[in-house]
């Protein structure tokens, strides 16, 4: 990477800077909003997702199994507007090109494209980061080395190959990615472009902030009714973390300008690191845990961590168990229409289901409510892992395919869909 010495200092400006630097290579990708989400959120969960089962509004039931914790007890209401930054639509899948094109664009600048051609670049990534470095070297024309783990989804192992990339295996931990980083950097010489710790991926991933800022106040300039009532502008943004690159950089990026920013986390076998890191005060250096969340299984890196500590950057963080990521992943899928992966569901179950965060969201927005801005990381899944997600008996299958009535009796009727 280009040294970090002689890196753009972590502020707005230079978020803007780099956003001016990779705009020619990514998309600005779309903001929508959705009124069945704005409802749901904004009705407590007591009254429409009772631990027995799905409501009228076929809202799923996240909290099934859990008798103890139920729904009825969690009464928050809070007033909020959403609005989805939709970086599943992004170039590669997800928002990860954003921080490659501008990490590889600085080390051209700083070693010249040559000396960058000779060497190489490497990284280790799950795949989304691995799909983005592989497209933006492709685009340089660098040659590109990725250590993805055994257990990285097909899809992601095979967008990686297309665009070009040399990929190796490892291990699940970051430590086995590390190691066999290592000796590639050692036969080859290729240069390590980390996928979240480096001020450079930072300021790339930020960009996206920016851009959802500024699409909101214009969205909320054309059609006022879209966010609640007499605001003009976002309130608070909420996004995944994993190794804190994004999140990290959206702190940056919305620094000083009033909109509170906020993580949310998977919690399943510790993969909510920082939000554990935080309460204890110290940084968790390994996280080994299988949430369907695979974009989030790795611990927060350095840098990032440096920022999320900072209470005038970031406002909290939140975490979801597997049961709420799969209800939000299916709301915005059926609902919102917007097909994304787990990883990029989990700020939205942070919003319907955390009640710790409702409350808060309450209590903060008071009567005059929020604007929150949801980002939504990545898209990069395939038909086969979101059915073997969703498996369910034979026939609530057969219903969902409109093959047998309500009742349960299995006729053929000509009715126009």
């Amino acid at each position: 990477m280009a040294d970090i010495a002689r890196c753009p200092p972590l502020t707005r400006t230079s978020v803007q800077t780099a956003h001016q630097r990779i705009q020619p290579y990514i998309h600005r990708t779309a903001v929508v909003t959705c009124e069945t989400l704005n409802l749901l959120a904004s009705t407590p969960q007591s009254e429409r997702c009772p631990s027995s089962g799905p409501n009228s509004a076929s809202e799923p039931a996240p909290h099934s199994g859990k008798q103890e914790a139920g729904a009825s007890t969690y009464t928050a209401r809070p007033k909020v507007k959403l609005f989805f930054k939709c970086e599943n639509q992004q170039r590669i899948g997800a928002f990860k090109a954003r921080g490659a094109f501008h990490a590889l664009g600085r080390l051209i600048e700083e070693e010249g494209l040559e000396n960058v051609r000779q060497k190489g670049v490497v990284t280790h990534s799950s795949g989304n980061h691995a799909q983005a470095l592989a497209l933006a070297a492709r685009t340089h024309g660098v040659p590109a080395h990725i250590v993805m783990p055994t257990i990285s989804t097909p899809s992601k192992i095979a967008g990686t190959k297309a665009l070009g990339a040399h990929v190796l295996f490892s291990g699940s931990t970051s430590e086995e990615r590390e190691e066999v980083v290592a000796g590639v950097i050692q036969e080859t010489g290729a240069t390590l472009v980390p996928p979240y710790d480096h001020p450079d991926i930072i300021l790339g991933q930020g960009t996206q902030a920016l851009e959802l800022e500024q699409q909101v106040e214009d969205m909320l300039a054309q059609d006022a009714s879209l966010g609640v009532p007499g605001k003009k502008r976002l309130d608070a943004v909420i996004a995944p973390i994993g190794g804190g690159g994004m999140l990290g950089g959206i702190c940056v990026a919305l620094q000083g300008t009033g909109i509170k920013v906020f993580g949310a986390e998977p919690e399943f076998e510790g993969a909510n690191d920082a939000e554990l890191g935080l309460k204890q005060g110290r940084r968790i250096e390994s996280v080994k845990t299988l949430t369907i969340a695979d974009g989030l299984r790795t611990p927060v890196g350095n840098i990032p961590w440096s920022i999320i500590t900072d209470k005038q950057k970031l406002a909290g963080i939140y975490s979801v168990t597997e049961e709420q990521i799969k209800a939000a992943l299916r709301l915005v899928m059926e609902r919102a229409k917007l097909f994304v992966e787990p990883s990029a569901a989990v700020p939205l179950a942070v919003v319907l289901y955390n009640e710790e965060f409702r409350k808060m969201l309450e209590r903060e927005a008071g009567e005059e409510g929020w604007n929150l801005g949801i980002v939504l990381s990545g898209g990069n899944t395939t038909m086969e892992a979101i059915a073997k997600l969703f498996e369910a008996p034979k026939k609530t299958e057969e219903r969902a395919e409109a093959k047998v009535t309500a009742n349960g009796e299995r006729i053929a009727e000509n009715v126009a869909g």
